[in-house]
């Protein structure tokens, strides 16, 4: 009987260490970029980034804290300590790198070539002449610019975007292949689809910031990039946000 008190002494302090000894990370979420993250209509943090920061969690032992965060300052309060890492959709880029480190890339950004389902372009070079649009200010909106023969309109706002080609207003767009999978996914999988990925100078990876020198929580959540990767739970996260356009 006493032994038996002894192993379950055991077993409970052995499971109360294991509790104690995982780590919480607390990421800072800029809730304003579908289908990356965003408020869902319960009023709780979607996404891609929010479910694959939850299945590195479970994959590498630690708990996550997810708090929507506005993009404006976000990084300042990564360095003074306010939370431990940024996802959502942040770019990998040599200037960030100089204020804060980041994870490997869990995401591959791309650009994004839009079309009404029924038409038959398949690339830029079907479009001389024709007008395409894009986001101002975004990479799409300079391939497009800078693309010889085509006629190019800018929008505001990527839903002005999205509407300005399902009406016919320009035979075809480019911007960031999350957000126009997201909009066709959701509000036009009938009348538009993505016909191509426009070949850019620059790739556009997403990571995890950290504050530089956080090598316990950069491991940590390269861990969970790398175990995601291997099961190929990416894969479902990607069918179930993106879907097949």
């Amino acid at each position: 009987m006493f032994n038996k008190i002894l192993l379950a002494l055991a077993i409970l302090l052995f499971s109360s260490n294991s509790v104690l000894a995982q780590k919480t990370i607390v990421f800072a979420v800029p809730a304003t970029v579908p289908p990356m993250a965003f408020i869902a209509e319960d009023g709780q943090l979607a996404g891609y980034s929010v479910d694959y920061v939850k299945a590195m969690a479970e994959a590498a032992g630690f708990t996550p804290v997810l708090k929507n965060v506005p993009w404006s300052g976000i990084f300042a309060g990564l360095v003074g300590g306010k939370y431990d890492a940024i996802i959502g959709a942040v770019s990998i880029t040599e200037k960030r790198k100089k204020v804060v480190a980041f994870s490997e890339p869990y995401f591959h950004a791309w650009q994004a070539l839009a079309v009404p389902r029924k038409s038959s372009v398949k690339n830029l070079g079907d479009l001389k002449g024709e007008q395409v649009g894009g986001k101002l200010g975004s990479t799409g909106f300079f391939v497009i610019k800078n693309t010889p023969g085509i006629k190019y309109e800018g929008y505001a706002e990527v839903s002005l975007l999205m509407e300005a080609l399902n009406t016919g207003h320009v035979a075809a767009i480019v911007y960031d292949h999350p957000q126009v999978s997201h909009y066709i996914k959701t509000l036009y999988p009938d009348t538009l689809k993505i016909t191509s990925m426009v070949d850019t100078a620059n790739k556009d990876d997403y990571g995890i910031a950290v504050k530089k020198g956080n090598s316990e929580v950069l491991e940590l959540l390269n861990k969970g990039i790398q175990a995601v990767q291997d099961s190929s739970l990416d894969k479902k996260i990607d069918q179930k946000w993106l879907g097949n356009n």
